[in-house]
């Protein structure tokens, strides 16, 4: 008599419409701080502090806090699971969107970086940090497109994964810095260190969340897979 094991569901009954959400408080903070310095740009009342860069060139700034945010939002959406299956279309068409945001997000902040007084409060090392990362953002950008047009689903969203981390570098340095001035004092090193630190962070949690991804697929294929547990009798 021959014995096979059970087949376990292959796809995941669970929801994860949560996760835009979940991503979304990384775009609140430096969000309002953009809308601010937007509005204080037109002519309203100065409530942060006065970034030069605005009062220098406020073309890309106000390009890159606009598009940004925009990137983000929609970008939040894209890791919706339950979104992309019902709505598998719209998934393939907002990524079009965000692929043009993304190097237009890329453009407009190293245009601000080499081209634009530096940030106060920061150095030579932040500098560098903001070169790398936004180059690794365009280069991420890239890859996501050239696998998806080879078919490959998986090498794409980790690439788009990475991509999105880099972006939402902003909010997780709002986190970084805090902990750094806290810890160690407000230096320009300190503050360097901890802006390279938000797109570290950002970038290991995406390749943690990607592993992970890619081990839950290679259990399912081997579950999936008829096992002759006995042999005939």
């Amino acid at each position: 008599m021959t014995t096979h094991t059970a087949l376990r569901p292959t796809r995941s009954r669970r929801s994860t419409g949560w996760v835009p959400f979940a991503l979304l408080p990384l775009v609140v903070v430096p969000g309002i701080a953009g809308s601010l310095g937007l509005i204080e740009l037109a002519g309203g009342p100065a409530i942060i502090p006065v970034d030069p860069r605005m009062s220098a060139s406020p073309a890309p700034v106000i390009v890159h806090t606009v598009i940004a945010l925009l990137y983000a939002v929609l970008g939040a959406f894209q890791f919706s699971t339950a979104l992309r299956r019902r709505n598998p279309t719209w998934h393939r068409l907002a990524g079009r969107v965000l692929v043009v945001l993304g190097f237009a997000v890329v453009g407009s902040a190293l245009w601000m970086t080499l081209f634009l007084p530096r940030q106060p409060g920061t150095g030579a090392l932040a500098f560098g940090f903001r070169l790398a990362f936004g180059t690794g953002m365009a280069a991420a950008l890239v890859l996501g497109v050239q696998w998806i047009r080879r078919g490959d689903v998986a090498r794409h969203r980790a690439w788009m994964m990475r991509a999105y981390a880099l972006a939402l570098g902003a909010g997780t340095q709002v986190l970084t810095q805090g902990v750094a001035h806290a810890s160690f004092g407000t230096t320009v090193l300190t503050t360097d260190l901890a802006l390279g630190a938000g797109w570290v962070v950002n970038l290991g949690i995406a390749e943690y969340l990607i592993r992970r991804s890619t081990g839950r697929r290679a259990v399912r294929r081997t579950s999936s897979s008829p096992t002759l547990n006995g042999r005939s009798a």
